[in-house]
């Protein structure tokens, strides 16, 4: 048993993470139960978490940081309160919505009996007056003093730039540098930063649950090195081994110039791009390292930035990326369960259904199914899937660009390029949600199963459930391509199934040496 482990265990504190569907939290919480902590997670969708490898070692309640009486059931008993969440993207009013959900997470979390409040919240600089601060960061800083003014202790942990597989900014950095091998940018890339790795981020915040109950404060986190950005992609550059990087900076490129830029060649949304470019024109530097005295640094920590670099390439390029900025909900996207009703209480639902019989086994389909999406495409008319990704984000959607968190396997909760995983019944069922930009809501289902006659059958569904007038227009201009999109990807779908089925007899013949392990993901990097 680790020390973590063991101090865990001897406290037996009960601690709660919300947040846990997203990127710091979903690797949090494997974090906390190995250091021996009872963890309990809030979230607002709990089928969201049902297939991550740690769910069966976790409490999972449903609840809102917004909602006064599902708080106070899920605080009860707790000891340390983790506030991962904020309403970035969620309109105009996300900084109101933030103050909101932190007083009443103070609130009830005092009610509760909570010994500690731990918030991870942005890195800000001292010089700086909060309404010259970007909405982005000034919302972050309010929180954090919303719960050091409250009656529970906190701990306040302010990061700048988070290196991890699967960060937003890290996958921000990687795009525009590989992409990228001449480029033309704004002045916001001279700007000094002070990035971290994100297994110190774990490991400040897992420590934080230990802190002695006088200690109320904030903390600045950062790595070793101070860098600004137009060195962090010339560095990348290096660590990836890529070709040296011509960077022009030019003076006109406003915060929102820059995030259609960053939109257009990264699959960062403009949604979530925006802020990010906001944030970049303040410096952003540690004044201090005080939460070493707290949380010690073990010999070579903090990580430095170019290993948190090559830690990260290591596990993309490995396929072992256990969460990814896209793992919580895009801003925006709708999160309507598919009605059990088929008529939806007498709505309109249009529905476009293709069933093939397959020359293969059931779990050679259910390969190919799991496998759809980012690098395996969609099985039909690539340039018309590419030009909907297009379309989507010229107007602040997804695209096509987030590709997948993992190469085979999907989960719940999983974003696959512009969809969402809804469902998930492994070897029969996956359901895909759409959060492209659509007057309307859509699910895509796609089965495996077998007939009558006991032979394979795949199964596609597409609903559409229409908003207003606007909502039954789209849907029949697009219809008459249904037979080409839809018609062509279960055809497709079929003959790869059957490949699959081939490629596994071959592969059965004795000759062929068995497949290597997989090593586990570890969540830190």
């Amino acid at each position: 048993m680790s020390v973590h482990a063991r101090e865990g265990a001897e406290t037996g504190r009960h601690v709660l993470v919300t947040g846990a569907t997203g990127y710091i939290g979903g690797r949090l919480v494997p974090e906390l139960l190995d250091a021996g902590y009872r963890v309990r997670c809030l979230a607002r969708t709990p089928q969201k978490l049902r297939d991550h490898p740690w769910a069966p070692r976790a409490e999972v309640v449903k609840g809102d940081v917004t909602d006064a009486s599902s708080l106070a059931e899920a605080l009860r008993g707790i000891d340390v309160a983790y506030y991962l969440v904020h309403a970035l993207g969620t309109g105009n009013r996300f900084e109101e919505t933030d103050r909101k959900a932190a007083r009443t997470f103070a609130e009830q979390a005092h009610a509760a009996g909570v010994r500690r409040v731990v918030y991870l919240g942005g890195l800000t600089p001292a010089d700086v007056p909060p309404q010259a601060l970007s909405p982005h960061l000034r919302s972050r800083a309010e929180v954090g003093e919303i719960f050091l003014r409250g009656k529970v202790p906190a701990t306040v942990l302010r990061a700048a730039v988070i290196i991890g597989s699967g960060s937003a900014s890290f996958e921000m950095l990687r795009h525009l540098t590989e992409r990228l091998p001449v480029m033309v940018t704004p002045s916001w890339v001279g700007t000094r930063v002070q990035p971290i790795a994100v297994r110190d981020v774990l490991r400040y915040l897992v420590g934080s649950a230990r802190m002695p109950s006088d200690v109320n404060r904030a903390f600045d986190i950062g790595g070793p090195d101070v860098v600004t950005y137009e060195q962090m992609m010339r560095r990348y550059a290096t660590v990836a081994g890529l070709p040296h990087r011509l960077i022009v900076r030019v003076p006109m490129l406003s915060p929102g110039l820059s995030s259609l830029w960053i939109g257009l060649v990264t699959p960062v949304p403009r949604a979530l791009a925006r802020p990010l470019a906001e944030s970049l024109r303040h410096e952003v530097v540690c004044d201090e390292h005080d939460i070493a005295r707290y949380v010690p640094d073990p010999p070579g920590t903090p990580v430095p930035f170019d290993e948190a670099l090559s830690l990260a390439l290591r596990r993309v390029k490995e396929a072992q990326v256990t969460t990814r900025w896209s793992s919580a909900a895009l801003p925006g996207a709708p999160s309507d369960p598919l009605p059990t009703d088929p008529d939806w209480a007498g709505g309109s639902l249009y529905t476009d259904h293709r069933h093939i019989t397959v020359d293969a086994p059931p779990d050679a389909l259910w390969r190919v199914i799991e496998g759809i999406g980012g690098d395996n495409g969609w099985y039909s008319f690539p340039l018309a899937w590419a030009v909907r990704g297009w379309l989507d984000r010229a107007v602040g959607g997804a695209g096509l660009r987030r590709g997948r968190r993992d190469a085979a396997r999907l989960r719940v909760g999983d974003s696959l390029d512009f969809w969402r995983v809804e469902e998930i019944e492994p070897g029969r069922l996956l359901r895909l949600r759409a959060e492209m930009r659509l007057p309307g809501l859509a699910w895509l289902e796609m089965r495996a199963d077998r007939d009558d006659d006991g032979r394979t059958r795949y199964g596609q569904r597409a609903l559409f459930h229409p908003h207003g007038l606007l909502g039954h227009a789209y849907w029949w201009s697009v219809s008459p391509f249904h037979a080409v999109v839809f018609g062509g990807m279960a055809r497709n779908i079929a003959k790869a199934a059957s490949k699959e089925a081939r490629r596994d007899e071959r592969q059965a013949s004795p000759s062929t040496p068995p497949p290597a392990a997989v090593p586990a993901p570890d969540p830190q990097e």
